[in-house]
């Protein structure tokens, strides 16, 4: 009996040890991926040829925290995008256990709120299991380097989920200015703070 169990609980640390290997984090090489859009369009990184890398985020149509950064994610598309880092949002949570983050309500979202990023659907969930990815929002820069695409940076957007005006560590921008000026990365990891994905119940 307590063979079984010393053989249970050493299986169950390993499980926890291979899943906090499993997020990506800096200097990995990431997967591409082809996911539809909110037009019904499959998307892949490797299609956009004018970009240098992407500002990847896992995001969905229901969290309160993902409402909170709605704008700054909005912002970050437009200051980055023309610079060659533009935005790609993910949905990857399982409409049965969340309706609102449904592929009908990923469209209505983006055309309210005027998405001038790629908004895509994760119906597999693949993506964000390769990825990691375990919060909306959970933000991967990435950016190609030898035909590759490797990871700069992980985490939050900035240290003020709540009020935009007063986060005075804006990550996600000082990795991507370094990244633009030809620098290494000072802070290539934070804790992704929001909603868990709804992961699709077995």
């Amino acid at each position: 009996m307590k063979k079984y169990l010393y053989m249970t609980m050493a299986a169950i640390m390993m499980t926890g040890l291979l899943s906090a290997q499993s997020q990506y984090k800096a200097g990995d090489v990431a997967s591409d991926f082809r996911l539809k859009n909110v037009k019904g369009e499959p998307v892949s990184l490797a299609d956009n040829k004018d970009a240098d890398g992407f500002i990847v985020a896992f995001w969905c149509n229901t969290c309160p925290v993902v409402k909170k950064y709605d704008q700054r994610l909005q912002a970050l598309h437009a200051k980055y995008a023309p610079k060659g880092y533009p935005v790609v949002a993910i949905n990857s949570n399982d409409p049965a256990v969340s309706p609102g983050d449904s592929f009908e309500k990923m469209k209505e979202t983006a055309a309210k709120l005027n998405y001038k990023f790629e908004y895509l659907f994760d119906e597999t969930q693949e993506v964000a299991r390769k990825y990691g990815a375990t919060n909306t929002p959970h933000i991967y820069i990435l950016s190609w380097k030898d035909g590759k695409l490797v990871v700069d940076y992980v985490g939050a957007i900035d240290n003020n989920a709540d009020d935009a005006s007063v986060a005075d560590k804006k990550y996600a921008e000082d990795a991507l200015d370094s990244i633009l000026e030809g620098q290494a990365v000072a802070l290539t990891g934070t804790k992704a703070v929001g909603c868990g994905i709804k992961w699709k119940k077995s």
